[in-house]
């Protein structure tokens, strides 16, 4: 009787005794460096949908082992941040205390799954010898001028009472704990990312084994234009302008700058107009509609198909360079401060957004592009200066032309404009080309307590210095009290005598910055640091990091394309021109994974009260059948509903592979070529073939489908040779590692079955005997019939001409002429 608790513990304990798993970094052997994405240990443990990921990476793992590559599978705690600190407070515990409890659960949980991991490269991001390098890495940032001290609105989180990156917020809401986000003018310490802006795009084209989806959300969140910034000048209709505004003009950035003869009228997002206030007459009415917006999320102030408000700035009036007429200024909640400039030209009649807020308002709308194949007859609202009914105007029109009531653009197509235009203004000292990314740059501070101190110090002499590198790590305080203050301060800011200290450059008092990092700053390297988890005196060593980077697989979610994959890649890129690493990205192949959700569809959660806890179902179906379920539940990359009979099929096909071994014979000796081959020795070959390819294509579920196909055909067997049920255990392996191994001991003895080399297949054997032959007349298919592999082509073109179906489209026909396609098709040509 297959007893899967005796097995699994058996064959763990010895796997760790004989440290099978312990990675070399020395031999012969070739390197394979396969990763997941380490979990953020916040609450009491995992349910059944995370290890998804975990099987998959090392389902590869142990093939590659029988492929004979030196195989590095490491795992740590991604353990600082706010779901650690959340989870902290909820218990109402030390963070430290909580985060390293849950880090035993998962340990404890992970282990029971019978994973390759080498454990003795583990690492914890709140390890003070693991944020020393953390740290360091963001002082040479800050010595290199891409960190700098800034104090606009941010996204301020009400509920977690810290600012967070635009990558922390999903349609308007907090990424952790989807409070509606505000804008809020904090000071912040900020990683000027964007200088990498062109880099991250240009080299996505380079990770050719990266999947396109993901490289195509990282392309949308960089956001590349191009086009130009135009300066607008404020005409004050009251001549009061305040002498004390630094605002004198308006500058706005546009993708077509070839439109600037039709702008009618310029938008402001409501955070950027406080520096007008002196000049606008309406002020009341202004400042009732700015308050409107702070609760609105970004999504809901871009929503298309939302109906479009503002209000006019009166008092001040911005000028059309181009054609000087005076324009209003409106501020209006669909404009984004962190979009461009946060202004920006409205041009009517060549935009719809545009388009629909001229006609709310009455507005000019002034065409000035018309399409290459239209009259100017047929414009349908060729107009300079008039206020139109919706009635009287069709869509905007939005492509490239040529341009007309332009001046000295009259005739030009829209690359010439573009070019013309941009040459004028910059002549006139009024604008010049610019490229605007949509990616921002990185805020990287967090009014939280959990979470590695930022190594700089405030001089009232000398500035902000950074903490000295031979005093990192800079260690994170115990407190009593770490709850957040809400005051845009950090808990740290109470503990006076860690605050207070001396500058490193004049001795004089100084203060220790009392911001911390954000959770996405320890995982941004975590890779590196395990090819080298113990080095004391620098963050990786050279000959260890050039052995093993790039990482050849990287396994994880999907959400973090557009964080932890952009923030990695930059930091990456920056320890790149540091000469830290001698690779320009991190990751060869990336793969992500499908969620798993509960039985009524949605995802597991304790707020939803559907999580299953793996402990339960290791215990009563074991670790293997837990494993072969989920690899086999559905493709990799999509998301599955959880079933439990689905689990209880798994655990059948592994009884039936236990029960096989009672068909074994000859168990003592060779094959005896002679011997006729069982009838089973061509699937056997063919699945061999299938389930190594599909392992390598991430097609798990296709090659646990086949081994089911070929133990069913061997059940149906008197006999079962030895040696062909070795080959089975090989492949079944990588996905039921405890009851393979059980096996191949009882049978054969010796080193582990990990030790062993992956089995070859024969190819004549593992050739289709037959296939389908498609016939078509005249390229459409007529019927599909079965041949043999071998057939040759009159046979094929006979087999085809006396099908019943073909002889139907045929009669009162002759074929002119009949095609073979070797293997596939045999097309007939009548007239």
């Amino acid at each position: 009787m297959y007893q899967h608790k005796q097995i699994e513990k058996k064959w763990q304990e010895q796997w760790t005794k004989d440290s099978l798993y312990k990675t070399d970094d020395a031999g012969a052997k070739p390197k394979y460096y396969i990763l997941d994405m380490f979990p953020y240990p916040s609450g009491v443990g995992l349910h059944v949908g995370h290890p998804r990921g975990y099987i998959a990476s090392d389902v590869l793992a142990r093939y590659q082992m029988l492929n004979g590559f030196n195989v590095l599978h490491p795992m740590g705690w991604d353990a600082f941040g706010l779901p650690a600190e959340n989870y902290a407070l909820e218990q109402k515990v030390q963070p430290q205390i909580s985060t390293e409890k849950n880090i035993a659960t998962y340990k404890r949980q992970l282990e029971l799954l019978g994973f390759t991991y080498d454990w003795s490269r583990e690492i914890k991001t709140t390890d003070p010898a693991y944020y020393r390098w953390t740290q360091w890495a963001f002082i040479q940032m800050f010595k290199r001028g891409l960190v700098y001290q800034s104090h606009e609105p941010i996204n301020w989180c009400p509920t977690c009472q810290t600012g967070l990156a635009n990558e922390d917020v999903e349609n308007g809401r907090c990424e952790r704990c989807d409070t509606l986000v505000e804008r809020k003018p904090l000071r912040q310490w900020v990683i000027k990312i964007t200088d990498y802006a062109q880099r991250l795009l240009n080299d996505l084209d380079k990770l050719s084994d990266w999947e396109e989806p993901i490289k195509e959300m990282q392309r949308n969140w960089i956001g590349k234009s191009e086009g130009a910034i135009i300066n607008f000048k404020i005409q004050n209709l009251n001549d009061k302008i305040n002498p004390k505004s630094k605002i004198q003009n308006i500058e706005v950035f546009t993708t077509r700058p070839d439109t600037l003869f039709g702008a009618t009228y310029l938008v402001l997002a409501p955070e950027l107009i406080l520096n007008l206030q002196s000049s606008i007459t309406n002020w009341e009415e202004v400042q009732n509609y700015i308050n409107k917006t702070k609760n609105k999320s970004d999504l809901d102030r871009t929503d298309l198909n939302k109906d479009k408000t503002g209000v006019e700035l009166r008092g001040i009036k911005a000028l059309n360079p181009a054609s000087g007429e005076a324009m209003p200024i409106f501020v209006a909640d669909y404009v984004l401060p962190d979009y461009g400039t946060g202004s920006i030209m409205a041009v009517p009649a060549h935009d719809d957004r545009d388009l629909d807020f001229a006609i709310k308002y009455s507005l000019p709308i002034k065409e000035v592009v018309k399409p290459l194949n239209r009259g100017v007859s047929d414009i349908g609202y060729q107009i300079s200066d008039i206020r139109c009914s919706k009635s009287k105007i069709q869509n905007s029109f939005t492509g490239e032309g040529v341009n007309i009531n332009s001046d000295f653009l009259n005739g030009l197509e829209t690359k010439e404009a573009t070019t013309k235009i941009i040459n004028w203004l910059t002549e006139k000292k009024i604008g010049e080309s610019k490229i605007q990314y949509k990616l921002k740059d990185w805020v990287f501070s967090r009014q939280r307590y959990w979470g590695e101190p930022i190594p700089l110090i405030h001089c009232q002499t000398c500035g902000v210095v950074p903490v000295p590198e031979e005093e990192l790590p800079l260690e994170l305080p115990a407190v009593k009290n770490y709850q957040p203050s809400g005051s845009g301060e950090s808990p740290l800011a109470n503990i006076i005598d860690w605050v207070n200290t001396t500058c490193p450059q004049c001795g004089g008092p100084a203060k220790r910055e009392t911001n911390t990092m954000p959770q996405w700053a320890g995982s941004c390297w975590y890779y590196l640091r395990y090819v080298d988890p113990a080095n004391g005196e620098d963050l990786i060593d050279k000959n260890k990091e050039k052995h093993w980077l790039p990482v050849d697989c990287y396994v994880g979610g999907a959400e973090h394309a557009t964080r932890h994959l952009i923030y990695a890649r930059f930091w990456h890129k920056f320890l790149f021109d540091l000469g830290v690493v001698s690779t320009q990205e991190p990751f060869t192949k990336l793969r992500h994974v499908g969620l798993i959700l509960a039985a009524d569809g949605k995802k597991m959660s304790k707020r939803w009260d559907n999580v299953i806890n793996p402990d339960e179902v290791v215990d009563k179906y074991g670790a293997d059948a837990l494993r072969v379920y989920e690899m086999f539940m559905g493709p990799f990359g999509e998301p599955i509903i959880w079933n439990t009979n689905g689990l209880s099929g798994a655990r059948k096909f592994l009884e039936k592979i236990y029960k096989l071994k009672s068909q074994i014979t000859n168990s003592k000796s060779q094959i005896n070529p002679k011997s006729q081959i069982p009838n089973y020795r061509n699937l056997l070959h063919k699945t061999i073939k299938k389930v190594g390819s599909d392992i390598e294509a991430f097609k798990f579920n296709t090659a646990v489908s086949a081994l089911m196909i070929l133990v069913n055909k061997m059940s149906e067997q008197e006999a079962i040779e030895l040696v062909d049920f070795s080959k089975v255990l090989l492949i079944l392996a990588p996905f039921a590692p405890h009851l393979a191994e059980e096996l191949w001991q009882e049978l054969n003895g010796g080193e582990s079955i990990f030790k062993q080399p992956w089995p070859k297949f024969d190819p004549t054997l593992a050739q289709d005997e037959v296939f389908n032959l498609v016939v078509q007349i005249n390229g459409k298919t007529r019927d599909t019939l079965t041949a043999d592999v071998d057939i040759s082509e009159e046979a094929a073109k006979e087999l085809a001409l006396k099908s019943d179906k073909v002889i139907k489209w045929l009669i009162g026909k002759t074929p002119e002429k009949v095609i073979y396609v070797q293997g596939r098709l045999v097309n007939i040509v009548v007239k």
